[in-house]
């Protein structure tokens, strides 16, 4: 199976390269970037081509593309991948507006192709125990969660807001909010959100705590910040403290890891043990493409994340909570 790359401006891009180019049954069919010199140094590293035109790119022989632009750049290269045929892996969040993100869906649905949005801490090993435990009913009802997202502040793009269509509340409030939906079976009624600038002289938000209410009427709280120092052996974390009538789950997806001291490259890292979840997100797209199925995490699971954000920031700029029925959350 042929998958071709469009962009390699997020940094997850290197993480699913090295994914699809490990794999035996797939190859990389291609690099497209606005960026050429990116563009032919990423292809010079994985062997492959470079495309300097998309529209050439895309005529390319190849069943999926995996795109890793910038956020504001989603909606055009999910769009014109659809047109030409493709399935999509597209990364979160799925866009900077929830009418391009629609635009997005309904593009796929008229050209029959796959669009999977990129979530892979649903395939962490604690993740899917902590899901497989609730949906069992061993904590009961679930009355509180308690989220965090915490990360290095990225820079470049991520923080010019033209590009990301925010800070860190876009940033991370999407991968904590996928899988809650995702373990609850709940869609979000009402959303209050206070975010700020306190950890770094930039133009958009770098911390802040959301305040959420679900349907089923569980309450949430997410600190998505960029508050982990340059120094900090892996790039963040995704922490859940889930309390229902029959006792409370505590989750850390990375916690199965052993710190590396490496004095050769002078840097402490976390080398994890458990399961690789780029790699199980791959793998569930490209068995969604074989089975000709729906994907596991839809374009709507990453409209209804980017709901929740644009909830957040319109609360945040107007000091008030934002009910479903002033974004139609659900």
């Amino acid at each position: 199976m042929k998958i071709g790359f469009i962009s390699f401006a997020h940094m997850h891009a290197y993480s699913y390269a090295s994914v699809v180019s490990a794999h035996p049954e797939l190859e990389i069919a291609g690099i497209w970037d606005a960026d050429e010199e990116r563009g032919q140094r990423m292809a010079s590293d994985w062997q492959t081509t470079y495309e300097s035109s998309l529209e050439t790119f895309l005529e390319t022989e190849m069943d999926a593309v995996i795109i890793c632009s910038e956020n504001a750049n989603h909606k055009e290269h999910v769009v014109k991948a659809a047109q030409a045929g493709k399935h999509i892996l597209c990364e979160k969040p799925i866009a900077t507006k929830v009418e391009d993100a629609r635009v997005m869906i309904e593009a796929c649905e008229q050209a029959g192709v796959i669009l999977q949005i990129a979530y892979p801490v649903r395939f962490a090993d604690a993740i899917q125990k902590a899901r497989s435990i609730i949906n069992e009913g061993e904590l009961g009802e679930v009355l509180a969660v308690n989220g965090t997202n915490h990360g290095q502040m990225p820079g470049g793009w991520f923080i010019q807001p033209e590009l990301s269509g925010g800070g860190a509340a876009a940033d991370h409030i999407v991968h904590v909010m996928d899988l809650l939906r995702w373990i609850l079976k709940d869609e979000v009624a009402q959303v209050y959100a206070e975010l700020d600038t306190r950890y770094y002289d930039i133009d958009v938000e770098d911390c802040g705590l959301v305040s959420l209410q679900m349907e089923k009427g569980t309450v949430v709280t997410i600190d998505p910040s960029w508050s982990r120092p340059k120094t900090f052996p892996a790039w963040g974390d995704v922490l859940l403290e889930i309390v229902g009538t029959k006792g409370k789950l505590s989750i850390d997806a990375t916690k199965e890891h052993v710190v590396y001291y490496n004095d050769a490259a002078g840097r402490v890292s976390q080398l994890g043990y458990s399961t690789n979840s780029d790699q199980a997100l791959m793998a569930d797209f490209i068995e969604t493409i074989k089975n000709g199925g729906t994907p596991s995490i839809t374009g709507e699971d990453g409209l209804r994340t980017l709901e929740v954000v644009v909830a957040a920031y319109e609360s945040n700029r107007d000091k008030k909570a934002i009910t479903n029925e002033r974004l139609q959350l659900s």
